[in-house]
């Protein structure tokens, strides 16, 4: 059964326009030096997992009230039976959202077939030639090209979004992602938060200051419906 190491039982942000929780699956295959959920990443082996059944009754005692779960990582793609757990929710009546890092299309098409998805974020970590740089993984262009194209042929609604880092991540790097993914309907620029990181050079990263990540956001909106800021 799958592991659930985390649960945020409420995330305004994660689900907007819904009253969510979520939930946090371990390990991942990206080594992003900026990701503040290190230990979830590189030793998931080492949190405690939250039984199922507690989980369970978190969600039974919460009907009529909780409208959401967002599924988080991690990677939770990377979880053989995530459907089995998508089902539990799904069978409470409640709209799930999954993240992903897109880098196993096959596996998100699988996933989104089931129609256990109401919602799928993608989170688009560089332009394509930076992609191994930025992750520091072997990730592959066209496997990142390729889930966005599920995504948006999906029908699904579908969020698309970048974490802007100082030194790595910056205003050329969010024009070409906005040139790649034009016409998507939402786009979000996300705030780099110096903690618990895996690389601890990040820790002494001074993140970018409000006005110039409102400026970065305005340069975007010609390229889609809706651009969001998170984390200023």
């Amino acid at each position: 059964m799958v592991e659930i190491k985390g649960l945020e039982k409420f995330a305004p942000l994660d689900f907007p326009g819904f009253i969510s929780s979520t939930i946090f699956l371990g390990g991942c295959n990206f080594r992003c030096p900026y990701c503040h959920n290190a230990d979830l990443v590189l030793r998931p082996q080492t949190l405690a997992t939250l039984p199922l059944d507690y989980f369970i009754s978190y969600l039974d005692a919460r009907q009529g009230w909780l409208e959401a779960v967002c599924v988080s990582g991690g990677e939770p793609l990377l979880e053989e039976e995530l459907e089995v757990l998508l089902h539990v929710i799904k069978d409470r009546n409640l709209l799930v959202k999954v993240d992903t890092n897109g880098s196993l299309p096959e596996r998100l098409e699988e996933l989104l077939a089931t129609k256990l998805v109401d919602h799928v974020a993608m989170d688009v970590k560089a332009p394509l030639p930076r992609y191994r740089q930025v992750t520091r993984s072997d990730v592959a262009e066209d496997d990142i090209v390729r889930s966005i194209e599920v995504i948006r042929s999906s029908g699904l609604p579908c969020t698309f979004r970048t974490t802007v880092v100082p030194g790595l991540i910056g205003q050329e790097d969010l024009l070409k992602i906005a040139k790649m993914l034009k016409g998507a309907r939402l786009f979000q620029v996300q705030q780099f938060l110096p903690r618990h990181t895996i690389d601890r050079n990040y820790l002494q990263v001074k993140p970018y200051g409000r006005k110039e990540i409102e400026k970065m956001a305005e340069l975007l909106k010609p390229y889609f419906n809706e651009v969001r800021v998170e984390g200023i």
